[in-house]
C-alpha cells in the first residue's frame, strides 16, 4: 500500500496536520489499514525532504500543517495516472506456508488448508457484514463510497482465497490418489 501517495492525495483537498491526516486516511479505507503515527510523520518528513509537501504554519490548535506543493500535485497526478504493477507479486504467507508443507514430514497439508478456509471464512462473513452496514448508510456519499470500495475488494480476496484453498485441496487430493497403489495391489493383511 502506498501511504505515501494516500498521503498525498489527502493533502490535495487542503493542509492538515499529521494526526488529522492518520484520520482521515483510516476513515477513506474503512479503517482496514490503520496507520501508526509515527510512519505518518515519517512519511511527511520524506515528503519534505523530496520537495512534495511544505510545512505552512500552524492550525490554532498550534499544530504543523503540511500542504501538497506542485511537485507533490504531478506526483500525484502521475500516480492516477500509472497502473499498479503486477509484474512481481508480494510474497505471499499462505503460499508460502503451503507450498513448505508440502512434503514435510509430520505436517498434514489438508489440515492446513482447512484451518485457513476457516480462519477465511469467517473474515469473508465479517467483510460482508461491515459492507451491509456501509451500504445501509449514506451510500451516495464519496466517504462511505470509499469504505464500500475497500470492503468490496476484501470480500472479492476472500472469495478468492477460498476457491485457492478448494484448488489446493482437490489437487491434493489427486496427488494422494495417484500416489497410492491400486486396490489389487495393496498389501493384504
Amino acid at each position: 500500500m502506498s501511504i505515501r501517495h494516500g498521503l498525498l492525495a489527502l493533502l490535495a483537498a487542503g493542509p492538515r496536520y499529521g494526526s488529522r491526516l492518520r484520520t482521515d486516511f483510516e476513515a477513506r479505507t474503512g479503517g482496514t489499514w490503520p496507520l501508526n503515527i509515527g510512519q505518518v510523520y515519517t512519511t511527511l518528513g520524506r515528503l519534505e525532504r523530496d520537495g512534495m509537501v511544505a510545512r505552512q504554519g500552524v492550525d490554532e490548535a498550534g499544530r504543523e500543517l503540511y500542504a501538497l506543493t506542485e511537485a507533490g500535485r504531478t506526483e500525484l497526478r502521475a500516480w492516477y495516472a500509472r497502473p499498479v504493477e503486477r509484474a512481481s507479486p508480494p510474497r505471499d504467507e499462505l503460499a508460502i506456508k503451503l507450498v513448505m508443507a508440502v512434503g514435510s514430514d509430520g505436517v498434514d497439508v489438508r489440515e492446513v488448508v482447512e484451518a485457513q478456509r476457516r480462519h477465511v471464512t469467517q473474515a469473508l462473513h465479517d467483510h460482508v457484514r461491515r459492507r451491509a452496514e456501509a451500504l445501509a448508510r449514506a451510500p451516495g456519499h464519496p466517504q462511505e463510497m470509499a469504505r464500500l470500495l475497500v470492503l468490496e475488494q476484501l470480500v472479492f480476496q476472500a472469495e478468492a482465497e477460498v476457491r485457492w484453498l478448494d484448488h489446493c485441496e482437490a489437487r491434493l487430493l489427486r496427488l494422494t490418489r495417484e500416489a497410492e497403489p491400486p486396490p489389487d495391489e495393496q498389501p493384504g493383511p
